[in-house]
């Protein structure tokens, strides 16, 4: 005999309830028509010609995203930092390198918005993507007034899911945790990164609450997502399906 095998949210109670109360305000926020709009892709449809890294290339990329996220680039100042690592150093000792949080930043400055970007993040497009996403999120949110930061101390997290309102998430969720593992001369050196403030679990989890919302049970666009974040969107389209059915 077969058993009925309940399917599980891939977050927990609390985090599913806010991704689901925080998605209902993007929808009434910022409107049906948005919820329904296009879904960028890591192609050349979305990113078309040779993307070398430099800073013309980053400012290309930066307009591309206003347009889509319908903001004036013209209120937007873009600023480059500094890489934060050692490359002499890491030349020479073998390192076990880490990071975490947003490669940005983003402040209001004379009225303007200022988002700043560490140039050794330019030479990862799709992190690139998923900074300057987040960044324009809180021109949306903070600079626009919609929330402010002392009344939302979960701004940061926020901002991150708005990405995925806006079509962005392929980029965010891809971005989230990358590993590799390189050999240079006798020693070998393992980099890991996290980017942005959700697991990967919730990226999943907030793809598919995004995907179902917006009626795609088989989102097309998933196919574009790294083996995680994927299978936490399919764990997530199942649990929301068995729950509408029997709720």
């Amino acid at each position: 005999m077969l058993w009925w095998r309940q399917a599980d949210c891939p977050v927990r109670p609390v985090e599913q309830d806010w991704i689901e109360r925080s998605m209902d305000w993007f929808v009434s926020e910022f409107g049906a028509n948005r919820l329904h709009a296009e879904v960028v892709l890591p192609t050349d449809q979305y990113f078309p010609g040779a993307y070398r890294g430099t800073r013309e290339d980053v400012r290309a990329v930066l307009a591309r995203l206003c347009a889509h996220m319908e903001i004036d680039s013209a209120r937007i100042d873009l600023e480059h930092d500094e890489a934060g690592d050692n490359p002499e150093l890491s030349a020479h000792v073998p390192i076990n390198t880490a990071g975490n949080g947003a490669a940005g930043h983003h402040r209001v400055r004379g009225g303007r918005s200022v988002i700043g970007i560490r140039d050794d993040q330019a030479a990862q497009p799709m992190a690139l993507v998923a900074t300057l996403a987040h960044e324009l999120g809180h021109v949306l949110l903070l600079a626009d007034g919609r929330i402010s930061a002392a009344q939302r101390p979960d701004h940061e997290p926020l901002t991150d899911l708005l990405t995925i309102f806006f079509g962005l998430g392929i980029f965010s969720a891809n971005a989230a945790f990358e590993y590799s593992r390189e050999v240079r001369g006798g020693y070998r050196y393992t980099h890991t990164s996290r980017l942005g403030y959700l697991t990967e679990p919730m990226y999943g989890y907030g793809l598919a609450r995004y995907a179902w919302l917006r009626g795609e049970p088989d989102p097309a666009w998933a196919r574009y997502l790294d083996t995680n974040p994927r299978t936490f969107l399919k764990r997530g389209l199942r649990y929301l399906a068995q729950t509408e059915r029997t709720s």
